[in-house]
């Protein structure tokens, strides 16, 4: 036998190492969730769920209180009646935040644009169909100077929309000359300009076409939001703008689209705002940002962008509407409800901290 022949049958020396290496197959860890990871999770991956259990809570809470009058249907549809144009307003504010903004001027948009309706039909004597589609331009022409000064500007939404809020209310002021159509006038010249404030029956329920439209408005933007690429573009800047550039997002592109359509969908609001007060007045609904802000935070949409479901924002707007009534069916001060929203806000903010991190 040669020196190179016992050579080769010598172990090498990495050999020897593996030799004496664990040969016991790899495994993962299986860490079992405790019931309380097991929630986390859940109300991560359903957004919508807290808000919806609160309402149900809140239902019951009051119906136990108040009784049967509370069930009653006529109850039930006047909380809806309530809360449509919140509903519009906050599905609108709810695009904003779903990428990471905020919207302070969409109240001021919604009046401006009913004001142009009304002005622009008695006025100037246009057709009032004609000046229903100016009230929807000068929405999405607020919008878009919002998503240019966002996108392109790179400007803080908060910022923008603080001062365009406040461009837009003087606006409203100084051309209206602070002067209300009235709803009689309206309804003998221009009934269509009213037509979201008429009502339908359903056996004891009544129902108005704005409800209608705010029901229509969440379902479709709930199906875009979650079924088209747009939705996905929408929740990926929210998420992380960075990282959705490069992933070939156009986000300047998609945050101007997203500002357009939300000052159309204040537009919306504002032809609904006639028909719910009946007459145009540029006073009207001043506080429509900050309800529509509320209905959206304790809805479950995360005031940071990237998560939460459009009909988390409609159960947030119902349960102001359910404190609302319920309180005032008990004969508490309206107080109460102010400081009972207040605190909701808050616990709606310190369970989206709680389960976000999940994600981080």
């Amino acid at each position: 036998m040669t020196d190179a022949s016992a050579d080769a049958r010598r172990p090498q020396e990495f050999e020897k190492v593996l030799s004496g290496s664990d040969t016991s197959v790899a495994s993962f860890d299986t860490h079992t969730r405790s019931p309380i990871e097991k929630i986390q999770h859940f109300l991560h991956s359903n957004p919508a769920a807290v808000p919806l259990i609160v309402l149900i809570a809140s239902i019951a809470l009051f119906g136990l209180i108040i009784g049967g009058k509370f069930f009653s249907a006529f109850s039930m549809t006047l909380i809806l009646q309530q809360v449509a144009i919140t509903g519009i307003i906050g599905a609108a504010q709810t695009l904003v935040i779903l990428t990471a903004g905020i919207d302070l001027s969409v109240g001021a948009i919604m009046v401006l644009s009913s004001v142009v309706m009304g002005q622009f039909t008695f006025r100037y004597g246009l057709p009032p169909s004609l000046a229903i589609l100016c009230g929807f331009a000068v929405g999405a022409l607020c919008g878009w100077l919002n998503g240019v000064l966002v996108s392109y500007m790179k400007l803080p939404p908060f910022i923008v929309t603080l001062g365009t809020w406040q461009i837009v209310l003087a606006t409203n002021f100084l051309y209206s000359a602070n002067e209300t159509i009235r709803a009689q006038d309206i309804e003998t010249q221009a009934p269509i300009l009213q037509f979201f404030g008429a009502n339908f029956r359903l056996g004891n329920a009544v129902f108005t076409y704005g409800v209608v439209a705010m029901v229509l408005l969440v379902a479709v933007l709930w199906y875009i939001l979650n079924h088209t690429a747009w939705g996905r573009h929408v929740y990926a800047i929210g998420d992380d703008p960075e990282a959705a550039q490069l992933s070939g997002v156009r986000v300047n592109r998609v945050l101007i689209s997203v500002y357009v359509i939300s000052g159309l969908i204040c537009a919306l609001g504002g032809w609904m705002l006639i028909g719910r007060i009946g007459s145009v007045s540029p006073t009207a609904g001043q506080f429509a940002n900050i309800e529509s802000i509320t209905a959206v935070v304790i809805g479950g949409i995360s005031l940071f962008g990237g998560r939460g479901s459009i009909l988390g924002m409609l159960f947030g707007a119902l349960i102001v509407g359910v404190f609302q009534l319920g309180l005032r069916l008990i004969g508490t001060d309206p107080q109460w409800t102010y400081l009972l929203i207040g605190t909701l806000i808050i616990i709606a903010v310190a369970i989206d901290q709680w389960i976000r991190k999940v994600a981080g």
